[in-house]
């Protein structure tokens, strides 16, 4: 009993460590997508729903809007990962990430 119990908290961990990494790369993805001037098209919500998508998550919410402006902004995504455990059932784990885009940094330096 003991074993199957450290085999399901193993599946939970390793799916939580699998859909951080979505969320990390769903933000990541979005952030410069906020800031039309830098050549993104799309929007970025669906940019982070692309990048969950391929790390085997679903996005849940972007705060992703585009600001036109040249200041730092910030998104923040949280998307799930479903965790099949046979004979116990199915759960979505979820995961939270954020990450910071400054437009400012692209203005070459002297």
């Amino acid at each position: 009993m003991m074993a199957v119990g450290v085999a399901i908290s193993g599946a939970g961990l390793a799916a939580y460590a699998a859909a951080s990494n979505a969320a990390d790369a769903a933000a990541l993805a979005a952030a410069p997508v906020t800031f039309r001037p830098f050549g993104a098209t799309g929007s970025p919500a669906r940019e982070a729903a692309l990048f969950a998508e391929r790390n085997g998550a679903t996005l849940v919410s972007c705060s992703c809007s585009v600001d036109r402006s040249w200041a730092r902004r910030t998104v923040t995504v949280r998307v799930t990962r479903r965790l099949a455990i046979p004979g116990v059932g199915s759960f979505d784990i979820p995961a939270t990430s954020k990450a910071t885009f400054d437009p400012a940094l692209l203005i070459p330096g002297p």
